[in-house]
């Protein structure tokens, strides 16, 4: 069981802000990307199948239908009754704005919606998409830009073909800190190339600039990727268990407390997963880096220099 004060989770803060369970809803738009439609590559990155990640992948219901099922689940699930509709699936941003506008409205419009959490790349949030999040958060709804970033360093983004840079991140938080949009930014852990100083790197960067929430994911080899015939080859080895608990204990320990943790690992689908197979069993993950603080007698932002990552 978790001990309070230990990780600030996503849970716990949308629990003392709101008074209540609020639990995200993965909503599947029917976007697709800029890494896959040409605009800026082809074929998306080296682990992308977002089938595996991503409920109604194939043939999304519509918006409402897709909050109505995830309301029936997670009720039985966690009790929660408020909940927060996540476009997860995909680039979120990347449609003219009427259209994105009128997506997050079909949304809000559900009367246990208390806001949007949208899932999209550094390099697909222009101003007017900033802009008019910023008004729905003025109107009162708890709002959240994820940005999947992944890595810090402009090498190993290369590799994966992610198709931006770490400049595009730099900008995107920027702006988004200029409309005061909270930000939640993605973090990939065991990328090929990198080890644990490179995690560590990402994140005091990241941090540096002002991020206000994380979701740290273990790498997924995952069937239909350009990273699952790497694996195949083995140009590829995967993280193993110990490693990971490791390496997101000591960046929750490196993290400031009020920074929110959103997710400190991920699952794929089982029958699409290849490695690393412990990541199909997400409570053991997670009750493994909470036993890790406990055991080291260390909390969020225990081993933290707040001097170092003061924000400017």
């Amino acid at each position: 069981m978790y001990l309070p004060g230990v990780i600030h989770s996503f849970g716990s803060a949308m629990q003392r802000k709101h008074g209540e369970k609020v639990h995200k809803l993965a909503i599947n738009a029917a976007f697709t990307c800029p890494n896959r439609d040409g605009s800026k590559g082809s074929g998306g990155c080296t682990f992308c199948n977002n089938v595996s990640f991503s409920p109604h992948a194939r043939q999304p219901a519509s918006v409402l239908e897709q909050i109505a099922q995830g309301k029936t689940v997670v009720r039985k699930r966690t009790g929660a009754k408020k909940y927060i509709a996540y476009f997860q699936a995909y680039t979120n941003t990347y449609a003219d704005i009427a259209s994105l506008k009128e997506l997050y409205d079909q949304a809000l419009k559900d009367k246990d919606v208390i806001g949007l959490s949208i899932g999209t790349r550094p390099d697909c949030v222009p101003e007017p998409v900033l802009a008019l999040l910023a008004e729905y958060q003025q109107q009162g709804y708890e709002v959240w830009l994820e940005l999947g970033l992944q890595s810090a360093f402009d090498s190993t983004l290369a590799r994966v073909n992610r198709g931006h840079g770490f400049a595009e991140y730099v900008q995107a938080i920027k702006c988004a800190r200029r409309y005061k949009l909270q930000v939640c930014t993605h973090l990939i852990i065991g990328l090929p190339g990198e080890d644990a100083e490179h995690s560590l790197s990402s994140l005091e960067q990241v941090l540096q600039l002002g991020t206000q929430g994380l979701k740290l994911h273990p790498l997924h080899v995952v069937k239909g990727t350009q990273l699952a015939n790497q694996w195949r080859r083995g140009e590829y080895k995967a993280m193993i268990f110990k490693d990971y608990i490791e390496l997101a204990a000591e960046m929750v320990a490196r993290t400031p407390r009020d920074v929110i943790y959103h997710r400190l690992t991920a699952t794929a689908a089982a029958h699409l997963l290849l490695a690393p197979q412990w990541c199909v069993y997400k409570w053991r993950v997670l009750n493994a880096i909470h036993d890790q603080l406990i055991a080291q007698a260390r909390t969020q932002g225990s081993n933290l220099d707040y001097e170092k990552l003061s924000i400017g």
